[in-house]
């Protein structure tokens, strides 16, 4: 007879019963604990989420409606796709866009070019007090976009300021910045160019120090010269920053309201009004919000292809 004693086989219902968690199995009410270990997160979370929904969600719902309605008379009436289809026989929405392209087709490779190189500089062992310049190229982008437009102004004036004066010191004449239509373009382009460029050079900045040393060693090797080293090393290293910076400095150029609001005012004769400016001046000086809606949601269509489209081609070419 042997002396090994047989354990009794579980049931499976045994079985269930002595594994089960509390609040894991089907049918199985959750404790209390376990309900409130779920809900805490979310409690946390309230006071996000009601003030994302009511300074985010209903302001982009509500003008969204407002875009299909009309005040006339302060009395509001659907009008269904009226707005919209007055956007198209609007010449002032059209010079808008295009003064806005206008200036994104120059201001933003100009800026983004001067920060790469800016950045090479920078990440050199040759230069000396790397630190304060770096500070020194950065220190902009803290300025407020009100102050640094009123700095311009100052800079920029016709009569007493000092570019003006430098000019004049060496006998060239002065020139009206902010008073003819191609000089005040190119004064808009100067200052957001030169608030904006610290911005995109310390993104470049950072992606230079991920790129290997051991990749210009080689290169260097090879009998590679530094303009070759920039073009088939730096360049293809910094894609993931040119990337972002291209997409975020088209975005912000399409939205552009502080610099020409500030410096020009739209002028002279609209060749500064960008489409952020006509927003505003039928909003809150026409009153006109559900026109203003409408161009709005125009707008943000228009940001939305352009970077999906920037987005695809940049990453195609990364490919």
């Amino acid at each position: 007879m042997s002396n090994t004693v047989k354990s009794s086989p579980r049931t499976p219902v045994r079985e269930a019963v002595l594994t089960r968690r509390p609040g894991a199995g089907p049918g199985v009410r959750p404790s209390r604990p376990a309900l409130r270990a779920r809900a805490t997160p979310f409690v946390f979370l309230a006071p996000v989420i009601v003030l994302f929904l009511g300074f985010k969600v209903y302001p982009v719902l509500y003008a969204l409606c407002l875009s299909f309605t009309q005040n006339v008379g302060g009395v509001t009436s659907f009008v269904g796709g009226a707005n919209y289809g007055r956007l198209l026989d609007d010449p002032l929405f059209w010079t808008a866009l295009r003064n806005t392209v206008e200036i994104l087709v120059i201001q933003v490779p100009l800026m983004l070019g001067l920060a790469i190189l800016l950045a090479v500089a920078l990440n050199s062992k040759l230069l000396k007090w790397r630190s304060f310049f770096r500070v020194a190229y950065f220190v902009p982008i803290v300025m407020g976009l009100v102050a640094y437009g009123i700095l311009f102004s100052a800079l920029l004036n016709y009569q007493n300021g000092f570019i003006n004066y430098l000019l004049t010191s060496v006998g060239l004449p002065r020139i009206p910045w902010l008073t003819d239509p191609f000089w005040a373009k190119a004064s808009i382009i100067m200052a957001m160019t030169w608030h904006y460029t610290g911005q995109s050079t310390v993104m470049y900045l950072a992606q230079l120090q991920s790129i290997p040393g051991e990749l210009y060693e080689a290169a260097q090797m090879d009998g590679a010269s530094r303009r070759r080293q920039f073009w088939h090393v730096t360049l293809p290293g910094l894609r993931p920053a040119i990337l972002l910076t291209v997409v975020l400095s088209t975005i912000g150029t399409l939205q552009l309201f502080d610099e020409p609001y500030v410096l020009t005012g739209g002028g002279p004769d609209n060749a500064t009004l960008t489409i952020g400016m006509y927003l505003y001046t039928t909003a809150f000086k026409n009153f006109d919000f559900g026109y203003a809606s409408a161009i709005g949601y125009v707008l943000a269509l228009i940001v939305t292809a352009v970077s999906v489209t920037q987005m695809l081609v940049l990453r195609r070419r990364a490919q």
